[in-house]
C-alpha cells in the first residue's frame, strides 16, 4: 500500500517514514501543499498523511481541493490543534479521520490499516427509505432525486443509519461506525453531525426521516 505523507516538519516526515516502511507501506513525502496536492491528484496513492499548517497550501485547503476534483483517496489529518472546533472543520474539509500531536504511533497505524480496509470493502450497491436514496459505492445521496452534499462524517453517520434498517442506533455505536472509537469520548459531536445531517435530509422535504429517541439514539425511519 502506497501513503503519501505531506508533512512540511523533516522530523516528523522522516519518523512517520521510516515507521511506516518498516510496517511494509511504501512511502512518498511531500514537504509544503502545493507538491503534496500535485502528487494527491496523480492518484495511486492508498492513503494521505497531511498536516495542516503547511507552507503554500495549508491541509485544509488541500484537502477540500482534491475532494472537489472528486478524489475519494482516504485523509487523515494531522495537527497540533486538538480542540473539538478544529477536528470538525478538518473533518468537514473532507477529512476522513483527525489525530491530534502527539500522537502514538500505534494509534495511527491502527487507524490507517482501518481506513484503506474500509475504503477496499464491498458494500449494497444502494441503501433506500422513502424518497432518500444512498449510493454505497457512488458514496452519494439523494432525497426526491435531488443530490445532496455531504462531507465524508456525515456521509458515514447516514450510512450508519441507513444500515439500521429503522431500528434505532445508540450514540456508542454512531462513534463506532463512524470514528471507529470503542468509547464514548464525552463530546458532542455525534448530536452536531446528526443536527447537521438532519439539516441536509429534512429540512427542505416531508416526512421527516431522521428521529431523536430519547435516552435511546437516533433512527432513520418513517414516523409511526
Amino acid at each position: 500500500m502506497h501513503i503519501l505523507i505531506i508533512e512540511d516538519d523533516r522530523k516528523t516526515a522522516a519518523l512517520l517514514s521510516t515507521t511506516l516502511k518498516q510496517e511494509g507501506f511504501e512511502v512518498s513525502c511531500a514537504a509544503n501543499g502545493e507538491v503534496g496536492l500535485k502528487e494527491a491528484l496523480k492518484g495511486g496513492c492508498d492513503a494521505l498523511l497531511v498536516d495542516i499548517m503547511l507552507p503554500k497550501l495549508d491541509g485544509l485547503s488541500l484537502v477540500r481541493a482534491l475532494r472537489g476534483q472528486g478524489h475519494t483517496t482516504p485523509v487523515i489529518m494531522l495537527s497540533a490543534r486538538g480542540e473539538v472546533e478544529q477536528r470538525i472543520e478538518g473533518l468537514d474539509a473532507g477529512a476522513d479521520d483527525y489525530l491530534p500531536k502527539p500522537f502514538a504511533m500505534s494509534e495511527l497505524l491502527a487507524r490507517l490499516r482501518s481506513l484503506v480496509r474500509r475504503n477496499t470493502q464491498l458494500k449494497p450497491p444502494v441503501l433506500t427509505l422513502a424518497d432518500l436514496t444512498f449510493d454505497t459505492i457512488k458514496r452519494e445521496a439523494r432525497r426526491a432525486g435531488k443530490r445532496i452534499d455531504l462531507s465524508s462524517r456525515e456521509t458515514l453517520l447516514l450510512e450508519c443509519l441507513m444500515r439500521a434498517e429503522s431500528a434505532v442506533v445508540s450514540r456508542r455505536d454512531i462513534i463506532s461506525a463512524v470514528w471507529e472509537y470503542d468509547f464514548d469520548p464525552g463530546t458532542n459531536l455525534v448530536d452536531v453531525y446528526v443536527r447537521r445531517l438532519r439539516e441536509k435530509i429534512d429540512r427542505d422535504h416531508s416526512p421527516a426521516l431522521i428521529q431523536t429517541v430519547r435516552g435511546l439514539g437516533y433512527a432513520l425511519r418513517l414516523q409511526p
